[in-house]
């Protein structure tokens, strides 16, 4: 009687086991497929998408808006000391620039930002009157950032404070946007820093992808060999 009590007990034992692997593979897939699925939404924006795939399973997304040739990016960031874990969004424009020098406006720059290589630039630059308080501003050439009535234009991006960074070099234009942070209450009890499971929707990304393009017009009207700041 024994034996046979200590037989069942192995088996369901083993059933919840086989049940809990079961579902822990189901939600695995499910992640892995709502990580692929991040640009589904924004897809219809662009013309001649392409589409690759990150390490982190999210995926990279191309194509052209408005005749010009976009890249997006989504960054998770789980670093622990961040309040919560992040997922960025990286808007870039991809095109030779009529510039000197790295440009990088950040706010509340933590020193820790995985998807940035603003602390790599090694001159800071004073922030101009009217420029966002919370904000801190390097570059690699002092003498040859944009002119500061420029990108005062453009100042009305950081309204949103989901705007995490402007960056522009010759290599092209970047905003960086958090786009999600994980639920509070399931990272506190439960460590749960799972993001990405919506679709981004289009209305998040179309205004910055306009942003920026007006912005590249204005900097190539515009002659970039001059400083617009004192240091």
């Amino acid at each position: 009687m024994q034996d046979y009590g200590l037989a069942l007990l192995l088996i369901l034992t083993g059933a919840v086991l086989a049940l809990f692997a079961y579902r822990n593979l189901g939600a695995a897939r499910a992640r892995r497929l709502s990580r692929l699925a991040y640009f589904d939404a924004c897809r219809p924006v662009f013309q001649a998408v392409r589409l690759g795939r990150a390490a982190t399973g999210f995926p990279r997304l191309a194509g052209r808006f408005r005749g010009h040739e976009f890249d997006l990016q989504a960054v998770p960031e789980t670093l622990t000391f961040r309040k919560l874990p992040a997922l960025w969004v990286l808007v870039s424009l991809p095109a030779p620039m009529p510039v000197g020098a790295n440009f990088n406006l950040m706010i509340r720059p933590t020193g820790v930002e995985s998807f940035s290589g603003f602390h790599r630039l090694p001159e800071q630059i004073s922030i101009p009157p009217g420029f966002p308080e919370d904000c801190a501003i390097r570059t690699d050439d002092i003498a040859r950032v944009p002119p500061e009535h420029v990108l005062r234009k453009h100042l009305p991006l950081f309204d949103d404070p989901r705007v995490k960074e402007l960056v522009i070099s010759p290599a092209g234009l970047r905003i960086t946007l958090l786009a999600e942070e994980a639920d509070r209450s399931r990272y506190l009890f439960f460590r749960d820093a799972e993001m990405g499971r919506s679709p981004l929707p289009p209305a998040r990304i179309t205004p910055l992808l306009d942003r920026l393009l007006e912005m590249k017009s204005d900097i190539e009207r515009h002659s970039l060999n001059q400083s617009g700041y004192a240091a």
